[in-house]
């Protein structure tokens, strides 16, 4: 079995996600390459992983500089296509990017079957069949499977040896610079900056004095939140689903909806259409099929959108990066316009959602959960940590929520948390390091740790 193993280093490190699918292909075959599409000074840590018993291949060029998704997917896909291979495996996400399209795009450009958000899969009789975050799904080889932190790397043996690393560039791949690079990219970030939105005021109380605050904010009204439309309207957008309903009416006149969720059934309907914008929800299937529908009308593709906006020509799309820590302004060159949007899910009244600092004591979030008849939610580190399922997930890669009372325990308040929760109408955090960041993103504040309640 061979397989080939796409990665990146993030900050000197390899991208955690790539960790669990390199793990993945050392498990299942006996000929494993890494290819990794990265700047010059990531060939000391690829180096590293030779040591694994891998060989590594790192395609770099001054070319590939400024690639978007579809570009890179497209100096990945130019590569692989030079090596033989039964079996693709990537990462979810990038730490960085986090927009988990690479994956669906390259096995769309290299016509193979792509499977996501793999928690478990064999391979029997030259056929995979993987438990996914969407169900069971099945694939005959060859095909891509992008996987969760279902696993650990295993550590290199203490006898190994550095290998060298084979680095390609744009001389050998002999891709046309126009299809890459800042050039061949369709999407453009227009600018960045902090990401300050959904700051509140904090007001410190004592952990006696919850209950009562729970039972006033849930009398009293609630605060309206809701989409904040565009003074100039384009004309008319693509939508599909209905989930994006008050997204798409926000910056259009018209919307045109979009029932079938086949990406290759959608591409076709959109490209017949001669439509210009084209809006997906930002759930797991969205994030999945967009990527494909981009990759097949060669087009760009801006991921997990927060705000959209229009000056009646152009699309603005907004969007976290750096793990949330900014807020990207982007557009897009090339029609049609694709967007995932970030859409509120359904939640209680109140949601309590642990933290980290809850991977101990999950039985006791639960009885502060059944204590205020609660939604029971989690944090990224929580479910990364195996404490909690995918389900639960609150964040920039689980869902969005618009609680009456969210209610944070242990949570340290990261940006791809916070923006999650923008959308609730009072939020409590209980954490016994005042400097938390989460305060910051608080209604009220209780220092504390969750033994004390």
């Amino acid at each position: 079995m061979k397989a080939v193993v796409c990665v990146k280093i993030v900050n000197g490190e390899l991208n955690p996600f790539d960790a669990c699918a390199l793990e993945c292909a050392l498990q299942t075959a006996d000929d494993v390459t890494i290819i990794s599409m990265c700047p010059e000074s990531a060939k000391e840590p690829l180096s590293r992983l030779t040591r694994l018993g891998v060989k590594v291949i790192l395609l770099t060029d001054n070319a590939f500089a400024g690639s978007d998704t579809l570009a890179t997917s497209r100096i990945l896909s130019s590569a692989v296509n030079k090596l033989s291979y039964d079996i693709i495996f990537c990462g979810r996400q990038t730490i960085d990017g986090d927009t988990g399209q690479v994956g669906s795009c390259l096995a769309t450009l290299l016509e193979i079957p792509v499977i996501t958000n793999v928690l478990k899969f064999q391979i029997e009789n030259d056929r995979v069949t993987a438990k996914t975050r969407l169900g069971e799904e099945s694939a005959k080889l060859p095909v891509l499977l992008t996987v969760e932190r279902i696993n650990d790397l295993r550590f290199p043996s203490i006898r190994s040896k550095l290998m060298p690393v084979t680095v390609w560039d744009n001389s050998i791949l002999k891709i046309d610079k126009s299809h890459i690079g800042l050039s061949g990219s369709p999407t453009k970030v227009l600018k960045t900056f902090e990401s300050k939105k959904g700051e509140r005021k904090c007001k410190f109380i004592n952990k006696e004095d919850l209950d009562d605050l729970v039972k006033k904010l849930m009398e009293g009204s609630a605060k309206e939140n809701f989409v904040t439309g565009s003074q100039h309207k384009l004309k008319e957008v693509y939508a599909v689903g209905h989930e994006v309903e008050k997204q798409a009416f926000a910056i259009a006149e018209k919307v045109n909806f979009i029932d079938e969720t086949d990406p290759f059934k959608v591409a076709q309907t959109v490209k017949k259409a001669n439509a210009q914008v084209v809006l997906w929800n930002a759930d797991i299937l969205g994030r999945r099929n967009a990527p494909v529908m981009q990759a097949l009308l060669k087009t760009g593709l801006c991921a997990d959108c927060t705000a959209l906006e229009t000056d009646g020509e152009t699309l603005y799309m907004y969007r976290p990066a750096m793990s949330g820590n900014v807020i990207a302004k982007i557009i897009c060159r090339t029609q049609p316009v694709i967007a995932t949007v970030r859409t509120v899910s359904e939640s209680s009244d109140i949601i309590v959602s642990g933290g980290k600092g809850t991977a101990f004591n999950f039985d006791l979030l639960k009885k502060l959960a059944e204590k205020f008849n609660a939604q029971i939610c989690a944090s990224r580190g929580l479910v990364d940590m195996g404490s909690a399922p995918y389900e639960m997930q609150v964040g920039l890669t689980g869902k969005n929520v618009s609680p009456k009372i969210y209610i944070a325990v242990g949570i340290s308040g990261a940006v791809q948390h916070t923006c999650a929760i923008e959308n609730a109408a009072y939020v409590i955090a209980i954490n016994p390091d005042k400097n938390a960041r989460i305060f910051e993103y608080s209604d009220y504040g209780i220092i504390s740790t969750l033994e004390n309640f």
